[in-house]
């Protein structure tokens, strides 16, 4: 029965073409890809173009897939690299957009705005390097533990809890701050 059959082995399969492999990853870790999408991304049309970018892009990325590591660990550096990929090119936009007249200064008024909306914690979270805001996406967000997200990110547990440390601090300086 395919339900029972591992990540890993149905990773290798569909790298091979089997379709219903395939569709049966994709039915486990959609939620996956975009919870984690929506946290590294913050916001929920660009978590849902994100998880549709690597559901496309994902036939030719399992060819890679050697089965050296846990499929959802991964799965998760794909996520990462992914939206890393995505804030990159929305600054190289950005970037481009600048300098294109008052209609431009005006939507980017208008998205400063909409960005002050967002409550405290999503303010706090996207001000973090991105690091931080991956380890804390991936700790907290995931609830995985030190050592699983040090797995993911190819890092130690001990550099996993010094960012950790490192959130606690940004997050009290900015409540600090605020409370002037």
């Amino acid at each position: 029965m395919r339900m029972k059959t591992s990540d890993e082995a149905l990773a290798l399969s569909a790298a091979n073409g089997d379709r219903e492999a395939f569709g049966l990853l994709i039915r486990r870790h959609y939620d996956r890809i975009y919870r984690m999408g929506w946290r590294l991304c913050g916001t929920q049309a660009d978590a849902e173009d994100l998880a549709h970018d690597i559901m496309a892009a994902l036939p030719a990325k399992l060819r890679s897939y050697r089965g050296d590591a846990k499929f959802t660990t991964w799965l998760y550096r794909v996520t990462m690299n992914a939206a890393t990929d995505r804030a990159r090119k929305a600054q190289r936009r950005m970037k481009a957009r600048e300098g294109w007249g008052e209609d431009y200064k005006m939507r980017a008024a208008a998205d400063a705005e909409a960005a002050e909306s967002y409550d405290w914690l999503q303010r706090a979270m996207t001000s973090l390097p991105e690091e931080l805001r991956e380890t804390v996406a991936l700790t907290l967000g995931e609830d995985m533990t030190q050592k699983e997200a040090a797995a993911v990110m190819g890092l130690s547990e001990g550099t996993i809890a010094w960012r950790m440390s490192e959130v606690k601090k940004h997050l009290r300086t900015l409540a600090e701050k605020e409370a002037m």
